[in-house]
């Protein structure tokens, strides 16, 4: 007896979007089982991994409702890059203070003082750190993954170009890119991380 042969991820998407809802739970039932252990690899945390496993759906939903969707033929590495994504910006939301060196030695937050701040000293740390979530959102994808995984995650350069596939020097090198192109921004909107942060 010949195996039933199913039906493919883009014709999945089709029926989805034609009001079959069925076809959703396909995509669901051969997926999430890799989507489940990518997202605990980079967590270690099985509630963690379950949460986001049900947000990286989510957002498939989302997407695919609102006609965002263009990777026709291409749907299993748009799902694993929603998963990879999603499990480094937990990092990214939960670790509030992380130690970033810039290029130049210094501590991004060298001088925030974290201990007993007044109402401005609070207001000014919480608008800093908004800032520099922006600044490592508009980096490239490769480089903000390395600054994530390096300076949130607290992972080696081994285990980052472990996991990421790529050699220990490109993952140094885009790490020095992302530290550049930080310090790029941070001038262009005038933001010193250096002993000038607070005025004398």
């Amino acid at each position: 007896m010949s195996k039933r042969i199913l039906p493919k991820d883009s014709e999945l998407i089709t029926q989805y979007r034609s009001g079959y809802e069925t076809a959703f739970e396909c995509l669901v039932d051969k997926y999430k089982s890799r989507v489940y252990t990518t997202i605990y690899l980079i967590v270690k945390d099985k509630g963690v991994a379950e949460d986001l496993l049900q947000d990286v759906f989510v957002k498939v939903i989302q997407t695919l409702n609102s006609d965002g969707y263009n990777e026709e033929g291409k749907f299993q590495p748009w799902l694993m890059r929603i998963a990879h994504n999603l499990a480094i910006d937990h990092f990214r939301k939960c670790k509030r203070y992380p130690t970033i060196i810039m290029e130049d030695g210094e501590s991004l937050f060298n001088t925030m003082k974290f201990a007993d701040d007044s109402v401005e000293d609070q207001r000014v740390k919480e608008d800093t750190l908004e800032m520099v979530r922006k600044l490592i959102d508009e980096l490239p994808e490769s480089q903000k993954q390395v600054l994530v995984m390096r300076h949130y995650m607290d992972l080696s350069f081994q285990e980052i170009a472990d996991q990421t596939g790529v050699s220990i020097n490109t993952a140094l090198g885009r790490m020095r890119y992302a530290l550049i192109n930080m310090r790029k921004k941070m001038k262009q909107l005038n933001f010193a991380y250096d002993k000038t942060f607070y005025p004398k």
